[in-house]
């Protein structure tokens, strides 16, 4: 199993540059989060997972990778049909979104390994190019799939209400989240795990009694 790889100087960067958020990850820790290298079958799966439930999108995936006997790749999408697909409860737009990911791949259209040596921007650029990935998904794969350090993603409901709850904001705008962004940058990726905390009360935080923080 692998791991988003952080560790004291990122830590410490963001400490010295945020005291509030410093006091976050003294009580949290060292926050552990999985990697899922596999671009195309983490694609695959936010697409399974779009609008359901995650009980639901469980039970989805045990049965989709049922269907491709336990391998997830574009070779065997390639050989199911839509109907087979459906079959294991995935809408009919899920069902076409995800073979024609599989055909992008296949026909060489867009090339997952070239990734690494690009810019966050040019990766989710090629990415949003593919029918049912938005930005946020695009910018999961770059923390998730390739451990990018710098991504704060203000479509990330958790995201902007861990903003709120750390520094009191009522509302978090585009150029209020970018302003944190340059804050927390080039660590905001990992800025993002202790605002993902904050927001599911993972970890216990008093905001001081005073108004919004003003930036």
């Amino acid at each position: 199993m692998l791991y988003f790889e952080y560790g004291e100087k990122e830590l410490n960067y963001l400490k010295k540059k945020d005291k509030r958020l410093a006091a976050v990850i003294e009580k949290a820790g060292v926050i552990q989060r999985e990697l899922y290298p596999d671009i195309f079958v983490s694609l695959v799966n936010s697409i399974a997972g779009q609008q359901i439930s995650r009980h639901a999108k469980a039970s989805v995936w045990r049965r989709f990778t049922e269907l491709l006997g336990g391998v997830v790749t574009p070779q065997a999408i390639d050989a199911v049909t839509e109907e087979q697909l459906r079959s294991c409860g995935l809408s009919g737009r899920k069902a076409v979104y995800i073979k024609q990911l599989a055909q992008k791949v296949l026909n060489g259209e867009i090339d997952f390994g070239a990734f690494a040596a690009m810019a966050d921007e040019e990766v989710i650029a090629e990415l949003v190019k593919l029918d049912g990935i938005g930005k946020w998904t695009a910018e999961m794969q770059l923390i998730f799939s390739l451990g990018r350090k710098n991504i704060l993603s203000f479509g990330d409901a958790a995201i902007q209400n861990g903003l709120k709850r750390l520094y009191g904001h009522k509302k978090i705008t585009p150029a209020l989240a970018e302003k944190y962004h340059k804050r927390y940058s080039p660590y905001a990726s990992v800025a993002s795990f202790y605002l993902w905390a904050l927001s599911n009360g993972d970890v216990e935080y008093e905001r001081p009694c005073r108004n919004a923080e003003k930036i």
